[in-house]
């Protein structure tokens, strides 16, 4: 008979499955984390999506604008395609020689209204502060009757900007007002001019960047018409277009003050408007200086001439 503890005893040995290993702690977590990581990129790229799908109107307007000078006489602009088609190609239509059809957008068959006298500028001052109060933009605007005609002031405030901060891309509201004023320009006989105006506030490394106030003016400028042709003006509206940086602001003791950062309508009468397009057209007749005193310079070789216009200008008291 053998004893319990006899070193002959049948031994059992019980196994238990698998080591531990390092990464067991953390079993299937990473496969989370990754998964995490994946929808937290997939919605930063549906934000940054979203963000240009809201600028690519005003965008494609811009576009547009610049191309301009590109195709000039008849005939339409290059345009950006807008169709989901998967392609910014610019497409330039067939040109056409301005019959049939293909007329300005903002023509119309109704007989066109002309305000000249203070009455009458008046009444479209009303006209356009009822629409920027719609838009709820009613303290961005500011009118005055001058004698030049109306001047319209779309500035910005504390709360409401007109364009991007530093940029020419007009803000949706501002956007959608210029383009509900359109009609009741294009109705109008009166050309205007359109001034952009900046604060005092200059671009970092303007010197490498070639940006200054006076490009973000002029490029306000002309961001402003395009939205006013999107909305149905006609081109023969506008008489000028001219940015003047910070040099004329509303408000001189805070040069970097809101109010300054502007857009301008100048709604010109018709005489004022035959004016200033006379001050850059073809020279008219000359008028004599001085009794007796010609203003045309001899030609070469003339001396005789030359003699004879400083005799004139010697007897002259």
């Amino acid at each position: 008979m053998s004893k319990p503890n006899d070193k002959h005893h049948d031994q059992t040995i019980v196994k238990r499955g698998g080591g531990k290993h390092d990464h067991d702690e953390h079993g299937g977590a990473w496969k989370v984390a990754f998964a995490d990581f994946c929808l937290a990129l997939l919605s930063l790229f549906l934000v940054l999506w979203l963000m240009a799908a809201r600028e690519k109107e005003a965008i494609q307007s811009m576009t547009r604008d610049a191309a301009a000078g590109q195709l000039e006489g008849p005939g339409n602009r290059p345009e950006i395609a807008t169709a989901p088609r998967g392609s910014l190609i610019e497409r330039f239509p067939t040109l056409h020689d301005g019959s049939g059809p293909a007329e300005d957008a903002g023509a119309t068959s109704e007989a066109r209204v002309s305000y000249d006298s203070p009455a009458d500028l008046k009444q479209l001052s009303k006209k356009l502060e009822k629409m920027s109060e719609d838009a709820g933009l009613a303290s961005n605007l500011q009118s005055e009757v001058t004698p030049y005609g109306l001047r319209v002031m779309l500035h910005d405030t504390d709360r409401q900007g007109m364009f991007m901060r530093g940029s020419a891309l007009p803000t949706g509201r501002f956007a959608r007002l210029l383009q509900k004023m359109a009609p009741l320009f294009a109705q109008m006989e009166n050309q205007m001019l359109i001034v952009g105006h900046t604060d005092s506030v200059q671009y970092t490394f303007a010197e490498k960047t070639g940006m200054s106030n006076w490009s973000l003016s002029s490029n306000r400028a002309m961001a402003a018409r395009a939205q006013l042709l999107s909305g149905g003006m006609r081109g023969d509206s506008v008489l000028q277009v001219v940015g003047m940086a910070d040099r004329a602001p509303l408000d001189a003791k805070r040069t970097d003050a809101g109010i300054n950062r502007r857009i301008e309508l100048m709604i010109l009468t018709r005489a004022q408007s035959r004016s200033v397009a006379a001050m850059f057209g073809a020279p008219g007749a000359t008028a004599q200086l001085l009794d007796g005193v010609s203003v045309s310079a001899p030609g070469t070789g003339k001396g005789a001439a030359a003699a004879a216009l400083r005799g004139q200008l010697a007897n002259q008291p």
